[in-house]
């Protein structure tokens, strides 16, 4: 009896220790690429420009959960785009030899890491300091393109004449198409090791959709890698539930021009509620619904990619 009290006493210790490090060591990245441009630190986020001599046109992009800006960089290639790329607080920078310049402008967000506030205080600086163009797209994707979201609430001002494209976006008042349950949350941290030792399973297979083009899953197999730590993962996913429930469609007035695309196979966020949520925009932001494309509308449906302008338009100002 006194040996089973004492094993028992055991693991009551070993296990939270056990799960306290696996939740908070730094974990190693997977795959990093060249880029030509400048890196711009804001306390554990990072914004890198790509070097563009004359600029025709601007874009800012923030990617979603557990991916990495290197989502964007194959669709928005042209060497006349001003490429911006965000990447998330505490998440890895897939740049190799990066080349890093000061930022007086740089303030670490006061607001929560691991938030979409926080992700959404370091778009404003981007957007407010390092456009060239007056021609302007911010693109978020699925968590993104609640960042966006939330930074136009932040400073509606910046996004006047700013065309959005929300992809796949986390929404106010939408749904993921599973949720975790507490359980699961508190057991994550024993579970990503088991997903990176096969980040494409029979499992979660649906969730990717067609895996035919090599960069997709070349980019996929990296995604249990692009967060720093598993605390940084288990922020980001109960913050996503917090906002989407706290936020409405008012956020929606806060941007003047631009594109929602709704899956219509999402296996990652819920179709229904996201076109629901949608559904309440102002006019202005065209719902396109995609049927059968999966979450990943950039990788499996690129042509419905709203095009990008050439010249700046006029805001008309109004609701």
């Amino acid at each position: 009896m006194s040996v089973a009290l004492g094993v028992l006493a055991g693991i009551a210790v070993l296990v939270p220790t056990a799960r306290w490090w696996l939740m908070h060591r730094v974990g190693t990245p997977r795959g990093s690429e060249p880029f030509d441009g400048h890196v711009y630190r804001v306390g554990k986020a990072v914004i890198a420009e790509r070097r563009c001599e004359q600029p025709r046109a601007t874009v800012i992009v923030m990617h979603g959960f557990v991916a990495d800006m290197r989502y964007f960089t194959h669709h928005y290639r042209e060497p006349d785009l001003q490429l911006i790329l965000l990447t998330s607080c505490d998440y890895h920078l897939p740049i190799t030899d990066p080349r890093e310049e000061p930022a007086p402008w740089a303030k670490v967000p006061a607001e929560p890491e691991g938030t979409i506030s926080h992700d959404a205080a370091v778009l404003v600086q981007a957007l407010e300091h390092l456009p060239r163009t007056d021609v302007v797209r911010v693109h978020g994707h699925s968590r993104g393109g609640a960042v966006v979201l939330e930074a136009a609430k932040l400073r509606p001002d910046l996004f006047e004449r700013v065309e959005v494209v929300l992809e796949a976006p986390v929404l106010p008042q939408a749904r993921p198409y599973r949720s975790l349950t507490p359980s699961q949350l508190w057991l994550l941290p024993f579970l990503i090791p088991l997903w990176r030792l096969a980040p494409i399973a029979r499992h979660n297979r649906g969730a990717w959709g067609p895996l035919e083009n090599a960069r997709k899953r070349e980019l996929i197999m990296a995604f249990p890698f692009n967060p720093k730590r598993v605390a940084t993962m288990m922020a980001n996913l109960r913050d996503i539930e917090a906002w989407s429930q706290a936020r409405d469609a008012s956020l929606f007035g806060n941007l003047r021009r631009g594109t929602v695309l709704v899956p219509g196979k999402d296996r990652v966020l819920e179709s229904a509620s996201m076109r629901e949520s949608a559904g309440r925009a102002k006019p202005g932001l065209d719902v396109v619904e995609l049927d059968g494309c999966s979450h990943f509308v950039l990788w499996d449906r690129p042509d419905a990619m709203p095009v990008l302008a050439h010249t700046a338009e006029r805001s008309t100002g109004g609701d």
